[in-house]
């Protein structure tokens, strides 16, 4: 697919302020973050890069640092390890980890004159939409996960360069908060849809720990065809575990979920009846993990559930 760019931020100069919503078991107000001189592009550390993201318009770029088919096949080793002492040592206490209540802290990244900001209504909205695509409520055939979001707090703060995503590690660094369990959600402008970590990674890299999404896709926002919110439902799956449904092409493990059809490449709007794997099935169109529009999403697989709660409980529990 040829990438179609979102708008570049071109606003220069910044102060950070840092300010307490009013939403949720907030704690104290923040004092205001220094801001830490770097290079315009900010360059990530190995952890942190990505591949195979949307922009705003459907275009390709990066959402997670890349997996190669070697590394996919030790996380698993690790995992199943993982769990296997806990199995021994705790019984059924992983079972239980699994239907969690997310703490959800919402970070938003306005620029130096306050532009872009979202108003604490549309974030709740944004955790509904969490609530109900990870409750299983948009299809008969979307699987409940048992895990919940609940908002623990908002904040704001006036950076224009973290608003464009730049000194990404700093910002997050700063100002996330919470433990491996808690979702942190950084609202920028950038050209992606969104950037998120994964469980695995945490150990090494808490302070970056969490999802980055475009500000414009929260329900009623801007861009167009991605703005129902549920572009932090598929950023808050790679968070919790989860592949894209192409990860892998073409092959019987693809992104390790036995019920998500092969997939070759990503789909691009709503194409009921795509079918690019001589495997058996038809594209998982309507799966969150894909890269449809917000409007065809409607299910997590009952696999993928499994395997987020499998997740939460080896890295997040």
């Amino acid at each position: 697919m040829t990438p179609i760019r979102l708008r570049s931020a071109a606003l220069a100069g910044s102060a950070a302020i840092a300010m307490t919503g009013l939403v949720g078991p907030v704690g104290p107000a923040q004092a205001a973050l220094p801001i830490v001189d770097r290079d315009r592009e900010c360059v990530e550390s190995p952890h942190d890069q990505a591949v195979g993201a949307r922009g705003v318009d459907g275009s390709r770029a990066l959402d997670h640092r890349d997996i190669s088919a070697r590394e996919k096949r030790a996380i698993e080793a690790r995992t199943d390890r993982i769990l296997a002492d806990q199995e021994n040592t705790q019984g059924e206490a992983n079972a239980a980890a699994a239907a969690a209540s997310i703490p959800v802290y919402v970070h938003v990244m306005r620029d130096s004159r306050g532009g872009g900001d979202v108003a604490n209504a549309r974030i709740n909205e944004q955790v509904a939409v969490l609530n109900k695509t990870y409750g299983g409520q948009e299809s008969a055939n979307a699987a409940v996960t048992g895990f919940t979001f609940t908002l623990a707090g908002i904040d704001r703060y006036n950076n224009t360069k973290w608003h464009q995503d730049r000194q990404s590690s700093t910002y997050r660094s700063q100002t996330r908060q919470g433990g491996a369990n808690a979702l942190n959600i950084w609202l920028v402008d950038f050209d992606y849809l969104g950037v998120a970590t994964f469980p695995w990674d945490y150990s090494r890299s808490p302070g970056i720990d969490g999802v980055r999404v475009q500000y414009t896709s929260l329900p009623g926002g801007s861009a167009t065809n991605y703005n129902l919110g549920e572009t932090a439902t598929h950023e808050a799956g790679h968070w919790l575990g989860l592949y894209h449904t192409f990860q892998g092409g073409c092959t019987p493990t693809n992104d390790e979920v036995s019920d998500t059809a092969a997939q070759s490449s990503p789909t691009n709007g709503c194409p009921t009846g795509r079918d690019s794997c001589s495997l058996p099935g038809l594209d998982p169109i309507h799966n969150y993990m894909d890269y449809s529009y917000d409007s065809c999403y409607n299910q997590f697989s009952g696999g993928q559930s499994s395997r987020m709660a499998s997740m939460f409980s080896a890295y997040r529990s």
